[in-house]
């Protein structure tokens, strides 16, 4: 009698050891979603609108991309802000402002600050890969809308991790569009969303078009980002993301 029963065993080990096999990476997910976003290199125009209850700010961007930990980001509209810039070099960031004619260093302690007054933190701007390198992810379920499955995602930072975020939600889909992604304080509070409106086909690839960061306590404040055009996979020199260039535009 004891035959079946080790049969059974071996029957569902040989399952539950298959269906580890074939279950989604919680980490690779977030990984190609990055990776999808950025691309290898990348040349993107935007705009941008910060909402309050009482008022609006609008102005457009260009933005360039480079691997994992190269960026700029520089305003074009409005003549006011033109040529206000932040660029990101690995785990450096630095802002420049014509107004006064100075580089500054943004120290790590200011990178959870808000960008140009909106919505959107210097660390969101300089789209970092920490949520990958120095978080642990699990897959806390998988749903499927509008025929295209759905990926929903908690990333925790490690002990040691030099983060704010006490969690990070994510809900991404097979496409790897990120729809939705929350933050949580040390108290497992949410702070923040950023949720997306549009999604459409630029690049030569699907993309998040149009998306909006939104505050727990102020939902009558947000900020929306909306990408006009985007190139990908182009030929972009290191000397783009440069204090030099930072400071005097040569593109």
């Amino acid at each position: 009698m004891r035959y079946p029963t080790t049969l059974a065993a071996l029957l569902l080990a040989g399952i539950v050891g298959h269906a580890a096999e074939t279950a989604p990476d919680a980490k690779a997910i977030v990984r190609a979603a990055v990776d999808h976003w950025r691309g290898v290199s990348s040349y993107s125009e935007m705009s941008m609108l910060i909402h309050r209850p009482d008022w609006e700010r609008s102005m457009t961007m260009r933005a360039w991309t480079k691997g994992d930990d190269k960026s700029l980001v520089r305003v074009i509209e409005p003549k006011k802000d033109r040529g206000n810039g932040t660029l990101t070099d690995d785990n450096d960031m630095w802002t420049f402002s014509p107004k006064v004619n100075r580089v500054i260093k943004i120290p790590s302690s200011m990178m959870g600050q808000s960008w140009m007054g909106s919505d959107f933190s210097n660390k969101d701007v300089a789209r970092a890969d920490d949520i990958i390198d120095q978080y642990d992810h699990t897959l806390l379920g998988v749903a499927e809308e509008d025929g295209i499955t759905v990926y929903e995602i908690r990333a925790v930072p490690h002990e040691t991790a030099a983060v704010v975020w006490g969690r990070e939600e994510l809900r991404i889909r097979e496409d790897h569009v990120v729809l939705e992604h929350r933050f949580y304080d040390q108290d497992g509070e949410l702070v923040k969303a950023l949720e997306t409106l549009e999604i459409e086909e630029m690049g030569g690839r699907t993309i998040a078009s149009r998306q909006r960061m939104v505050k727990a306590d102020e939902a009558g404040e947000w900020t929306e980002i909306e990408v006009v055009s985007v190139e990908y996979e182009i030929d972009i020199g290191d000397s783009v993301f440069t204090l030099s260039n930072l400071r005097n535009p040569r593109d």
